[in-house]
């Protein structure tokens, strides 16, 4: 499975970021998806996740509710994650799949909050 997500960056804590990902029609419109994330030293975690109608999100995270936000454009075969007031713990490389995940991943984006 072909991801590629993009739209990560270095942004001051307080800064916005929209990270967006595309892949397969087959995989966008018909699983659920969720973006995840890999801080330096720590294991790859689900962020937040929405559902294969795109319907119902869930944010895995407690640290994001309020903050992020996950949607699914199904024209476009893309994932979106808009992400405001960030803080320097979001610092990670931010990655798609599908949920639960296949074992490729895409190359990840990097989100680098400055404090």
């Amino acid at each position: 499975v072909q991801l590629a997500e993009s739209g990560g960056g270095l942004v001051q804590a307080g800064g916005s970021l929209r990270l967006s990902c595309i892949g397969p029609e087959r995989v966008i419109n018909l699983d659920a998806m969720g973006w995840y994330r890999q801080a330096p030293g720590k294991q790859r975690e689900l962020v937040a996740s929405v559902s294969q109608s795109g319907f119902k999100t869930d944010y895995w995270i407690a640290s994001v509710r309020g903050r992020f936000a996950i949607s699914k454009d199904k024209p476009n075969n893309k994932v979106y994650l808009q992400m405001n007031d960030l803080k320097p713990e979001d610092t990670a490389v931010y990655y798609c799949n599908s949920v639960p995940a296949y074992d490729s991943w895409g190359p990840g984006t990097q989100v680098t909050v400055s404090s």
